[in-house]
């Protein structure tokens, strides 16, 4: 789950909860929000998913992390993701051109600062970033932070088969994205090394009461996401493009109803789960080989709703958490 803040947490760790990642936009810090989870949480997995890549210095991620594993040693991971090309040009004003060369360097300049012991410079070398740091005091030592790489297109798939240790999907992934996309070319770059971790969220809106408007916010969610182009490989991949065509020309209007409606069942099917517990859980099943291996988030639509929205489907989640692949659909009370 995304970070529900501190109740909402506290009761899911108590209902099986075992992972919370931190988001990042222009209202949120991933570190600021991470140092809450940390702090109210006491077994769980917890990390980035994402921090935004070249916001700081491989110094700024690797020094966070630092200070947080002092107080949830082995229960950190960092995720990186390399932001939209609007986003780094003209939100963080730094370069966008080619992020998925950057990101691979930013990955082994972080690494170097967290693999640092004591006694030795810090060195890297690499096309975008340059490290030579005599760190005097005794305050370094290694610590193996997973680093996971937000994957979309094939590109940056194949990047972080090389150099991360994992990848997070995108909410937007369907099976045909996983299998057919990102899982290849994951295993492209990484050649010889040993499956990397897979994480992923997935959008989940969850409402008994009135599931009509949990599908509705959830249909919301994914048109907000694709009206960047960033995704149009993936929109092509599904041959979505009359529905996508629709949904950004309501979009540019002002008519969020319009996005909505522009986003097909078959959209909706494929990548959210949503509507009554019943149905949610129905869902679960059938994405089975869907969802990412070892972690998923079951992350409620952000897009035009509220905190306390937010928090019901968090809470309304945690009915999902027994509905994993390989249980019976009998077994899990259906």
């Amino acid at each position: 789950m995304p970070w529900p803040g501190t109740e909402v947490a506290r009761e899911a760790e108590e209902a099986g909860v075992s992972a919370f990642c931190a988001a990042e936009f222009a209202d949120h810090d991933a570190y600021v929000t991470l140092a809450e989870i940390v702090a109210n949480t006491e077994n769980a997995l917890v990390g980035p998913a994402i921090a935004y890549a070249f916001s700081r210095t491989p110094y700024a991620h690797a020094t966070a992390l630092r200070q947080l594993h002092a107080k949830a040693p082995g229960r950190l991971f960092l995720g990186l993701g390399s932001a939209a090309f609007r986003i780094n040009r003209d939100w963080l004003g730094v370069p966008p051109e080619r992020p998925v060369a950057r990101i691979a360097d930013t990955v082994e300049a972080v690494r170097a600062w967290l693999h640092a012991e004591n006694g030795e410079k810090v060195r890297h070398d690499g096309e975008f970033h340059s490290i030579d740091a005599d760190v005097r005091a005794p305050v370094l030592g290694r610590l193996d932070i997973p680093v996971l790489l937000a994957t979309f297109n094939a590109g940056m798939a194949r990047t972080a088969g090389r150099v991360a240790d994992g990848v997070i999907g995108h909410g937007l992934f369907t099976r045909s994205w996983w299998n057919d996309v990102v899982r290849p070319a994951v295993d492209n770059g990484a050649g010889t090394r040993p499956r990397l971790l897979e994480h992923g969220w997935i959008i989940t809106a969850v409402d008994d009461a009135a599931p009509e408007r949990a599908v509705a916010d959830a249909r919301r969610m994914i048109a907000f996401y694709l009206t960047v182009r960033t995704y149009d490989p993936f929109v092509a991949h599904h041959g979505w493009e009359g529905p996508v065509e629709r949904l950004r020309a309501a979009f540019h209007a002002g008519d969020t109803d319009g996005m909505a409606r522009a986003v097909t069942d078959e959209m909706v099917t494929a990548i959210a789960v949503c509507g009554t517990t019943a149905e949610a859980r129905s869902a679960l099943h059938a994405r089975a080989d869907a969802l990412p291996r070892d972690i998923g988030y079951l992350a409620p639509p952000t897009f035009l709703v509220g905190r306390k929205r937010r928090a019901a489907y968090a809470r309304a989640s945690f009915a999902l958490i027994d509905a994993l692949p390989g249980q019976a659909p009998e077994a899990a009370g259906q």
